[in-house]
Parts: structure tokens; C-alpha cells; sequence
């Protein structure tokens, strides 16, 4: 049901819809009919940045390769491109070349403005040469200095100033390729032409010096750490070289080697050695073993005679051998020791001559083996002895020369580093050399020429403008129905309360004789004359609310009555008096109760009309009534006094400041009001709001129905959703709301 609230909002400003967007399209065509034409130049740049160029073809031979990243590197670029384009040491190249333009020639770009118009030719001269000056220095102009604040200030007035500028060109990369569109407008065509040739101008000369400075930067940079990375690399080399000359040293890893093999090679002959020696001790012991103990005593005695000049040769052997160990096996040494084995095996052989006739001649053999034996045994014994002191010399020398090999090798290993950080500067280096003598890859391929006339946007903007003044009108509409909490319609309220609806009557603008005259009455009808005689000359109800009439009541009015008649008898379900109230004052309950009796006299009912609203007697103060309720509840008035008047009688009330039950007691005056009950078809008794205290309330308690008036865009207040509350608390009695004052109503 919203939507229909929405749709009633609409059609209440229907005409501020159709007239607004009208005013505001005749307020713009006002406003834009005197803009200028616009001219639009065009210029391309290309950049050299993508991999077809010649600039990155360069690159790639020199970085020997394609970088994986060229993509995202290529479009960083450009945007550092399109963004140094629009720094403001570029634009006001432009801007003081346009304002030096508009000062020296006889055919400016725009016409000059009040504050250019104000200079005498001596600031004339002296802003063109500082506008020079900066050009020629590429400097901005210094706003805390007045003068140049000043000069500022023209720029601004000939819209030359860095902010006018940037807002109208456009700087665009053309999709994927290598193209940069640069796009000025303005209402002069020489104008944009001279503003997109300048700015590429200024921008490439711009972007060459700083890359050019960076490139100069960059070498010197790389060459004095290529030169830092050769003198450390020096300094490591020289100190090795010292390192070695101090300890005689000329390649460690390979006297370590030769260590290690010495050294293993000993310990082969050593263990042969001790070998031989324990197979020597063994034949010897054996050969001992065959003789008796008469046999060796006498062998023993003759030996140590015969034996003397073996043990000589013996000696000499052993020294020979050990001197040819400690030789590293030196082969005229080995010679040496071989005819001294010759010499030692011929002495042996002449000392077994000499037991011919002794009594050991049978044994001879084993004498002479027994001899042999023991000058191996010695000669092994004392090669052992050698072996063992070539190991622990070779050792020593390997013990000597770890420390070395330590320092050494962290000497090379600085070396190294040094080696490769300096080869990695020094391809740098050749590098940037290279690029010093190329150009700068952003070059203007297309020039800019004056551009034609732009087609007129005026029209566009007056339609736009009429468009967007609807839709906010519309918006604004939106949010007051949004933010609109009152109840418009009986749907609404409906919902709002979870009370049904009775039925809904519009705004009254007419009087009570025109009540009557909705239902066709003639004037000479009875009825009719009960109704003049009930309103006396109080004809305009309007006027008792500050309401003026502007016309009579309408058929719908008669229509939407009947309806709820219709309603309200259904819902009283054989009760006869119905109490009419309201929750706040003034929403419309007098008018109700008056066209419910016009309504019920027309069913030739018999209708009782109380003014229960002793604080606010409308009805009294309308009808001027014969009777009133106080009279006839003390017993004053009696029943067959109110039969007497016609269908229609009204109670009306004193006006004093009292209550119900103050009149009299509960029971009786319920009894009062059952005897009406006997008389009269209907009783309907207007009481006060609900807001006056409990005034309605003891109405209410004597009641047995009870209907309330809502008056139509009325919004519900905490205070009012505590008598809904009440009301509802009354199922057995509240039968429902009458919507009063309602708008839009077939």
C-alpha cells in the first residue's frame, strides 16, 4: 500500500513536476546561450617504450635478453609519462609562453582581462621580463613574493594559470601501443594548437634533461663504486700475496695433498714393517726351539766372536736404511742400502764356514738362517722406528699449515665477492655510458593544427538540466514520503494499528443546510425542517473550526456516508447508544456525529443526539438545545418529554467544569441510558478526546459501543498509541475508527 502513498504524493505535485523541470531548462538556456564555441587540437606522441621500438630493441641488446617483467614495467613508465606531462613545472612553461604571446603581439589568443587591461606599459615590460626569466630557469612563480604573487594573478585573470590549464587537456595512452594522445580545448583553434604544441615541446625537453641528469648521476655513481669495489680488490690480492711471500708459501691445497700422501704412504710401510717383524721373531723363535741347551750355550759363545763384524755392518745398514726413509725413498740411497745387504749376506755366509768342525756342522743351515733372520729383524725393527718419525714430521708440517690454509682461503673468498661485485659494476657501468649518447626516446610524431569548431552542447545541457531537475525534484518527493511518518489514507491506518476501518469521509467545505440538500430533501419535509430548527442560524460548521466554506458537499460526501452507516451498524451488534470520540481534540467528531443523525433520520430512525463534551459543547453551542444530559440524569427532564420531540432530539450539555460521573452515580446513570433505549432507534453521544484526561473514559464505561474519529494526516505520537492501547483493551465495545478529513476519496 506504499506505493499508493507514493503515487498520491505525486499526483498532489504533479504540476511542480511539470512546471519545475521547464524553469530550470529556460533558467539554463539563459545561462549557456553565451558560452563560447569550442575547438579541440590533437597531437601523438610516441613514447619508445613498448618492445617494438628501437629504444627497447636497444635495451634488450644491452641487458643481452627480454626481461619477463618488460609488460609491467612498459606500462609503469608510461604512467610516469602521462604524469610528468601534468606537473606544474611543465605547465607553466606553457602558461608563461601564453601570457608572453598575449603581451607582445598585435593578435592575442584571448581578449585581455580587466587586471591585464590595468597594466601601464612600464609593468607590461617589467612582468615580460620576469615571465622570461622564469621561462628561461624553469622556475615557478614565488606567491610569497607580492610582485610575483601578482603576476600570478594575471595569469589567473587570462585563465593561462596552472589549474585552467590542466583542467582541459586530456593525456591518454592509446590502448596498448606505444602512442600518448595529447588533447586541449578552447574557444580559440590557435589557441589549442599552440597550448598542445608547447606542451610537448616543454615536456620532451623536460623529460630529456631530467633523464639525462639521472643517466649522469648514475654513471658517476656507478663508477665511483666500481672504483671503491677495484681498490678493496687490490688491497685483498696484495695482502695475499704478502701472506704468502712472509710464509713461504706457494699452494697450499697442493702441499696438502703431497702431506697426505706422504703420509699415507708411510703408514703402508709401517704396517709392512711391523709385519716383517713379528714373521722374523716367529721364524726366529722357531729355530730356536731345534736347538738343545748344550747346543745354544756353545753357539752363543762362539757367536759372540764371529758375530762381531756383522753387527758392524748391522749398524751401518740401519743408518743407511733410516737416512734412505728419511730421503723419500731416494734411489741412490735404496742402492746404497742394497750393496750394504750383499756385503751383510757375505760376511754371514763366511761365518757358517767356521762350525765345520764343531759340533753344530749339522746345523749349519739353520745357523746361517737363524743369522739372516736377525739382521732383518733388525733392519725391520729400526725401519719402523723411521717410519714412525717420518709420520710425525709429516704431521707436524700438516698441524703447520692448516692456519694458513684457513687465512689464505678467506683471503680468496673476499676475493671473490670483490671480483664479482666490481665485473657486475663495471658491465653497469659500460651500460650507461652507452645510454649517455642516445637520445631521448618520447618524440611528437603528429603536430597539432587548429582544430574545427566542436559541436554545441547547449541544447544537451538545457535537456540534461531539465532531466535532473525532475529527478531531484522527484528525490526529494522520495525522501518527505520516506521520512513521512502520518497516516494518509484508511489502508494506512489499518496498518498501523491493527484496527479495522469503518469508513473514511473527505473534507467538509459546506454547511449543514447543505448536508441536508446532498439527500434531496425538499424544503417543505418534516425532516428537513427538524434539521433547520436543530442548527438555528449556526449554518457554517466551518466557521466554528477557522475553516471557511468554498463549496457545498459532493455526491462521494453522501456516498461514503451511507458506507459507513452501513459499518457501523454491523458492527454495534444490537447495541444501541454509541459513544463518539476522538484521540486528540479538534479531528472532526462534531461533523461526524451531525451527519451520522442527517443519516440515520433519513432511515426514519429515532435519533438521540448527546453532547457529552462538557469542556467544549459544540453540539450545544450549534443546535441551542431544549433539554439537557445534566437534567435529564438528576431526574429534572424526564423520558416522555424527549419522545415528544420528533425523530431527531438533542441532549446538550452546560458547559460546566464537571465529569460524568459527578452528575450521578454509575448505576444509575446506566439505567437512564437504558431507558433511552425504549424511545429512540440510536443514541449517539459526542464525548471529549481521549488526550482530556478520563472524561471520554467514564463515557466509555457506561457505553456500549464505542467509535473513534482519526483524523487524516495525523501522525501517531507515543502518547496516542497509549489510548490505541486502551482502546483496544475494549474489544468487547471499540468497534472500529471513522477516517475523517481524508483527501483523494472516489
Amino acid at each position: 500500500m506504499q506505493y499508493k502513498k507514493f503515487i498520491n504524493i505525486l499526483k498532489k505535485h504533479k504540476y511542480g513536476l511539470m512546471v519545475m523541470p521547464v524553469l530550470v531548462m529556460i533558467i539554463t538556456f539563459y545561462i549557456v546561450r553565451k558560452l563560447p564555441d569550442v575547438y579541440t587540437s590533437h597531437s601523438r606522441l610516441s613514447a619508445g617504450l613498448t618492445a617494438g621500438s628501437q629504444s627497447m630493441q636497444l635495451a634488450q641488446q644491452l641487458l643481452n635478453g627480454v626481461d619477463n617483467n618488460a609488460e609491467s614495467k612498459v606500462n609503469q613508465t608510461f604512467s610516469n609519462v602521462t604524469q610528468t606531462m601534468q606537473l606544474k613545472i611543465v605547465i607553466d612553461q606553457v602558461s608563461y609562453l601564453l601570457i608572453l604571446h598575449d603581451l607582445t603581439s598585435n593578435d592575442p589568443y584571448r581578449q585581455p582581462s580587466k587586471l591585464l587591461k590595468s597594466l601601464n606599459e612600464e609593468a607590461k615590460q617589467h612582468a615580460i621580463a620576469v615571465y622570461t626569466q622564469l621561462y628561461n630557469e624553469r622556475k615557478p612563480l614565488y606567491l610569497m613574493d607580492k610582485d610575483q604573487d601578482g603576476l600570478n594573478k594575471v595569469l589567473v585573470s587570462m585563465k593561462y594559470d596552472y589549474e585552467s590549464l590542466k583542467d582541459k587537456i586530456r593525456i591518454n595512452r592509446v590502448e596498448n601501443s606505444d602512442f600518448i594522445d595529447v588533447t586541449y580545448d578552447s574557444d580559440n583553434p590557435l589557441l589549442s594548437a599552440f597550448v598542445v604544441n608547447t606542451l610537448c615541446k616543454e615536456f620532451i625537453n623536460y623529460y630529456a634533461s631530467i633523464n639525462q641528469q639521472n643517466r649522469l648521476q648514475t654513471v658517476d655513481f656507478l663508477y665511483e663504486m666500481m672504483m671503491k669495489r677495484k681498490d678493496s680488490l687490490d688491497a685483498k690480492i696484495e695482502g695475499l700475496k704478502n701472506y704468502k711471500i712472509e710464509n713461504k708459501i706457494l699452494n697450499t691445497t697442493d702441499e696438502a695433498k703431497n702431506l697426505y700422501a706422504q703420509i699415507s704412504d708411510f703408514e703402508i710401510r709401517l704396517k709392512l714393517a711391523e709385519r716383517e717383524v713379528e714373521a722374523n721373531q716367529g721364524a726366529i723363535n722357531s729355530i730356536d726351539a731345534k736347538f738343545n741347551p748344550q747346543e745354544k750355550q756353545y753357539m752363543e759363545g762362539r757367536q759372540a766372536l764371529i758375530n762381531q763384524e756383522i753387527v758392524n755392518d748391522q749398524i751401518a745398514l740401519n743408518t743407511i736404511n733410516d737416512k734412505y726413509i728419511r730421503s723419500g725413498f731416494d734411489e741412490n740411497i735404496r742402492k746404497q742400502v742394497d750393496s750394504l745387504k750383499d756385503v751383510l749376506a757375505q760376511r754371514i755366509n763366511q761365518s757358517t764356514d767356521k762350525y765345520i768342525v764343531n759340533p753344530l756342522v749339522s746345523k749349519e743351515a739353520l745357523i746361517a738362517q737363524k743369522l739372516k733372520l736377525e739382521m732383518d729383524l733388525s733392519l725391520a725393527k729400526n725401519g719402523m722406528r723411521s717410519y714412525q718419525r717420518s709420520i710425525d714430521g709429516l704431521n707436524e708440517r700438516l698441524s703447520a699449515l692448516a692456519p694458513s690454509e684457513a687465512v689464505i682461503q678467506s683471503y680468496e673468498s673476499d676475493i671473490a665477492i670483490l671480483t664479482k661485485e666490481y665485473l657486475e659494476l663495471l658491465a653497469r657501468f659500460n651500460q650507461s655510458n652507452m645510454q649517455l649518447s642516445t637520445t631521448t626516446p618520447v618524440k611528437q610524431i603528429e603536430m597539432a593544427v587548429p582544430g574545427s569548431k566542436m559541436p554545441s552542447k547547449k541544447i544537451i545541457m538545457v535537456a540534461l538540466s531539465g532531466v535532473v531537475s525532475c529527478l531531484v525534484y522527484l528525490l526529494i518527493l522520495f525522501v518527505i514520503f520516506y521520512l513521512d511518518d502520518s497516516v494518509n489514507d484508511a489502508d494506512d491506518l489499518l496498518d498501523k494499528t491493527d484496527i479495522r476501518v469503518l469508513g473514511a469521509l473527505p473534507v467538509i467545505k459546506s454547511s449543514l443546510l447543505d448536508i441536508q440538500k446532498s439527500w434531496n430533501l425538499l424544503p417543505v419535509n418534516p425532516s428537513n425542517n427538524k434539521i433547520t430548527k436543530l442548527i438555528g442560524k449556526h449554518t457554517d460548521l466551518q466557521n466554528l473550526f477557522g475553516k471557511p466554506t468554498t463549496n457545498t458537499m459532493s455526491n462521494v460526501f453522501k456516498k461514503l456516508l451511507r458506507s459507513t452507516r452501513f459499518e457501523i451498524n454491523m458492527a454495534l451488534a444490537g447495541g444501541r447508544n454509541l459513544v463518539i470520540t476522538s484521540l486528540c481534540e479538534e479531528e472532526g467528531k462534531t461533523l461526524v456525529s451531525l451527519s451520522l443523525v442527517s443519516s440515520y433520520q433519513m432511515m426514519n430512525k429515532k435519533v438521540l443526539l448527546i453532547d457529552g463534551n462538557f469542556a467544549n459543547p459544540g453540539i450545544t453551542t450549534i443546535t441551542r438545545p431544549k433539554f439537557f444530559i445534566e437534567d435529564y440524569l438528576m431526574g429534572k427532564t424526564h423520558l416522555y418529554e424527549l419522545a415528544d420531540e420528533g425523530n431527531i432530539t438533542v441532549l446538550g450539555n452546560k458547559g460546566n467544569d464537571i465529569s460524568l460521573f459527578e452528575i450521578n452515580t454509575e448505576g444509575e446513570i446506566e439505567q437512564k441510558l437504558l431507558q433511552l433505549k425504549d424511545i429512540f432507534d440510536i443514541v449517539l453521544i459526542e464525548t471529549p478526546a481521549l488526550s482530556v484526561l478520563s472524561q471520554s473514559k467514564e463515557w466509555i464505561m457506561v457505553a456500549d459501543r464505542v467509535l473513534c474519529v482519526f483524523e487524516a494526516n495525523n501522525t501517531i505520537s507515543a502518547e496516542m498509541k497509549k489510548q490505541i492501547l486502551y482502546l483496544k483493551d475494549k474489544e468487547g465495545k471499540f468497534i472500529g475508527w471513522i477516517f475523517n478529513k481524508a483527501n483523494n476519496l472516489n
